[in-house]
């Protein structure tokens, strides 16, 4: 917790309460599924909540946003993203249903109500998004075709409506075509070192017309 506190020092009580209660429910689900590995569940504020926290220090979701978090996994980024910015809307979106089962526990186990979930493949998910998250589940262009279509075209943030993908390594490769994305390097706002390769891409949607 001194950790998030450290870069986020204005959480309410109620965010601290929250925050803090993660640590037991994901210990507790990791005796009966892997939802985080093994290695990772003692550092889980420093390689999950935190690193889910990055696409905050990106942009700053505004009331009644909409954010689809794509294969979510345990409930990141969306889990964190949905404490810190608890009048944003986000829809949790993982193929694998223990998963699922996982993230409506502990989202039940918080209160938060800023959360729905739906086990399911992206693609058959109807709707539009402002924002569309994710931590690394494809390649970009996978990713992007997977999404394709889900992007509101109302703006009404500082930064474009488009995909925010949390990233590691050289993706000089990987965002070649993508001329329009923007790399923010986690580095910049966070000192530990497991950020040193890590990264938001914010890629704005285009639209025709």
């Amino acid at each position: 917790m001194d950790l998030l506190l450290k870069y986020f020092p204005n959480l309410t009580q109620l965010q601290i309460s929250q925050f803090s209660q993660l640590q037991e429910l994901y210990k507790d689900w990791n005796l009966k599924i892997n939802v985080v590995s093994r290695k990772d569940i003692d550092e889980l504020y420093l390689r999950h909540v935190l690193h889910s926290l990055g696409i905050a220090k990106v942009v700053q979701f505004k009331p009644n946003t909409k954010v689809l978090d794509v294969g979510t996994g345990g409930g990141f980024p969306g889990i964190p993203l949905a404490i810190l910015f608890p009048e944003t809307q986000f829809h949790l979106v993982d193929s694998i249903g223990k998963k699922i089962k996982v993230v409506n526990d502990v989202s039940e186990g918080l209160g938060l109500q800023n959360i729905k979930t739906t086990q399911g493949r992206v693609e058959e998910i109807k709707g539009t998004y402002d924002f569309i998250v994710s931590r690394a589940v494809a390649q970009m262009e996978t990713f992007v075709f997977w999404t394709k279509g889900k992007i509101n075209k109302k703006q009404q943030h500082p930064i474009k409506n488009g995909i925010l993908y949390l990233k590691g390594g050289d993706l000089s490769d990987e965002l070649k075509k993508y001329t329009s994305a923007t790399i923010y390097n986690l580095p910049d706002y966070f000192a530990e070192d497991f950020f040193e390769t890590k990264k938001v891409v914010h890629l704005p949607m285009k639209f025709k017309g």
